[in-house]
């Protein structure tokens, strides 16, 4: 009925880019869908060609399945761009923009912090002196 999904050594590992694992997997399983889509598109244009009783009716339903496999390849590749979209934007978002409702922790030096409600302020050693007696770390 259908052909075995074809693989492709030049389609997902391509010298010198690197594809991240999910984008690989995405892309997989969108062309399984497109494959499916295909066969789907076969079986219907047979089922329509035995039913058919006019030579124009053949020629509608070839003409339907063309039609139904374009549109599999359109999805295909309207996915894989949106998988790499998602990589790109992912990338950027995680180290260039904000994401609305958080905000980034700004740290301040030990000892410069007002408390706000009524705790008391740190007490370790804020002068950098450290407390009399032996060495805290014997390998010092």
């Amino acid at each position: 009925m259908c052909e075995p999904l074809k693989r492709c050594k030049g389609s997902l590992s391509k010298p010198g880019k690197m594809h991240s694992a999910k984008e690989k997997v995405s892309n997989a399983a969108a062309a399984g869908k497109e494959h499916i889509d295909i066969c789907k598109a076969k079986a219907q244009e047979k089922a329509e060609k035995v039913a058919a009783r006019t030579k124009e009716d053949k020629t509608i339903s070839h003409e339907r399945r063309k039609a139904k496999e374009a549109e599999a390849k359109m999805k295909l590749h309207e996915a894989k761009a949106e998988h790499a979209a998602e990589k790109v934007h992912g990338k950027h978002l995680h180290h260039h923009e904000q994401v609305v409702g958080t905000h980034r922790h700004h740290h301040q030096p030990i000892g410069t912090a007002v408390p706000t409600t009524g705790v008391p302020a740190p007490t370790y050693p804020l002068g950098g002196q450290f407390p009399a007696g032996p060495s805290h770390n014997k390998h010092v």
